[in-house]
């Protein structure tokens, strides 16, 4: 019993520091960038080519992107907004990940 709850509390705290898949790679091996922030956000600087779904329109937007058979990297300003973006399309069943920032998924990108 105590060796169970030891082991249990071993891979909780390995939980919090699991890493997880390379954005750079992602990329490089075809994944959409999706930026979650409003449409006057995106204008204001954003990933190239990637796609602006704000994230109150996202659930909007499942079907089509399912449709892409893609995996989608998330992105806004902070890593916040993205965060729940690829919560919500990883509910939906899409392979989706949190870039944060978009600043760090364009330095990816390069």
């Amino acid at each position: 019993m105590l060796l169970d709850t030891a082991q249990n509390m071993l891979k909780f705290i390995a939980s919090l520091f699991k890493k997880g898949p390379d954005i750079g790679e992602l990329l490089e091996n075809g994944a959409v960038v999706i930026d979650v922030r409003s449409q006057q956000e995106y204008k204001s600087g954003h990933v190239e080519g990637s796609r602006n779904i704000p994230l109150p329109n996202l659930q909007s937007k499942i079907a089509s992107l399912k449709k892409q058979k893609k995996v989608i990297i998330t992105c806004c300003a902070s890593g916040m907004r993205s965060g729940k973006g690829a919560k919500i399309l990883r509910q939906h069943g899409l392979d989706a990940h949190n870039g944060g920032p978009w600043q760090s998924v364009e330095k990816r990108r390069m």
